[in-house]
């Protein structure tokens, strides 16, 4: 970009106190709800998410830096909305992939989960350890999945030997909630993403992506 093309510093000035505008009328907003699918709530949010890209956007071009904010795109590569204005119901549809890079630190965790088991009968407690992970990847994955909940392995994922790789979001909208154990059997089988109210994604792509924009500007080795 040229140096006449950038936003000067005021314009970036400008941008930052939008960004403070906004959040202060979305926590107005927020504060003064009337239920859950308070119009004004969501238009706070989606004038915070504008003024937040635009600063974002500015701040770069001015001062080559970015800021921490994700703010979901409209082109996702989802089809358009097509589900019910004011869902009564939702499900969350969560996908996290790891790769297992130290294996030996994944089963000596699965072990330590296994030798702290309450319920194992003190006399066959060794054998009853060994026998549900000993060498076994598979086991040890069941032991730590049946342990701790997603979250905490997503925030403790190097602790197991396991890395990080994509992971996304989706709330979906639903006319009402299924019968109990209704789709148990096949819980991922009836995704439907034309009803997809908004999914947050994270990938390392993102990341390579940003690296190629900054290999394209002028003066990058």
């Amino acid at each position: 970009m040229s140096d006449a093309a950038q936003p000067s510093a005021a314009e970036v000035r400008a941008a930052a106190d939008a960004v403070k505008a906004a959040l202060d009328r979305h926590l107005e907003a927020v504060e003064r709800r009337t239920g859950d699918d308070d119009p004004a709530v969501y238009d706070a949010f989606n004038a915070l998410a504008a003024a937040a890209e635009a600063y974002d956007e500015r701040l770069y071009d001015r001062y080559d830096e970015v800021t921490p904010f994700e703010i979901p795109g409209a082109d996702d590569s989802l089809p358009p909305y097509t589900g019910p204005e004011e869902p009564n119901a939702l499900s969350v549809l969560i996908r996290r992939d790891y790769a297992v890079v130290e294996p030996q630190r994944l089963l000596a965790q699965a072990q330590r989960i296994a030798d702290l088991d309450p319920e194992a009968d003190e006399s066959a407690e060794e054998d009853r350890a060994a026998a549900v992970v000993g060498t076994s990847v598979h086991a040890a994955l069941g032991v730590l999945f049946g342990e701790y909940e997603p979250d905490e392995i997503a925030s403790r994922h190097k602790e197991f030997g396991l890395e990080e790789g994509d992971s996304t979001l989706w709330v979906s909208a639903a006319d009402e909630l299924p019968e109990p154990g209704e789709w148990l059997s096949t819980p991922f089988d009836h995704a439907d993403p034309q009803r997809v109210v908004c999914r947050f994604d994270v990938s390392a792509v993102f990341d390579e992506e940003e690296l190629g924009d900054e290999d394209d500007l002028p003066g990058a080795p």
